[in-house]
């Protein structure tokens, strides 16, 4: 199963592929489509979808998962980064390719063991689990990953109970 985990945002949208083969995890490809803080909003957004377009036709992932949407900062900035996932979601759609969602606490949780883990601890637990000689970077990639890993554990947990 390969996976493409999307960290979305509207200056750096992180991506990060993992594919899961016989209980393993291994690292496909990550990185990032930034967009200068002076670019006029559409073409932020024609760019992440032509940065995203670009990695569904590179990697051909079988599921993509998403990091949700919270306000912790202010609603300006969840609006704006909804608008970047919507981006992410409509690249999903037009791939045919299955989209999850999950939460910042589920995400964390699921790579470090704790809900309100520092972004930090997340990018060493990537290089860990993924066995990386380095650091993923930039964080919003780590991030990416994480999500993407995150669902390979939710997937691999829900084949085990529903058979």
């Amino acid at each position: 199963m390969r996976v493409l985990g999307i960290d979305p945002g509207t200056i750096i949208t992180g991506f990060g592929v993992v594919e899961e083969t016989g209980g393993r995890l291994a690292l496909i490809d990550y990185g990032a489509v930034t967009c200068g803080r002076n670019d006029l909003f559409p073409d932020r957004l024609k760019r992440i979808y032509e940065g995203l377009c670009q990695v569904f036709e590179k990697h051909k992932p079988d599921h993509v998962a998403v990091e949700k949407v919270f306000y912790g900062k202010s609603v300006k900035a969840a609006i704006k980064i909804g608008e970047g996932r919507g981006v992410a979601i409509l690249c999903a759609a037009l791939s045919g390719v299955p989209l999850y969602e999950y939460s910042p606490t589920a995400i964390k949780k699921s790579v470090v063991g704790v809900g309100n883990a520092q972004k930090t601890q997340v990018q060493e637990m990537v290089k860990v689990i993924l066995q990386l000689s380095k650091l993923p970077e930039p964080l919003d990639s780590s991030d990416a990953l994480a999500i993407a890993i995150c669902h390979c554990h939710r997937k691999k947990l829900d084949d085990l109970i529903n058979g």
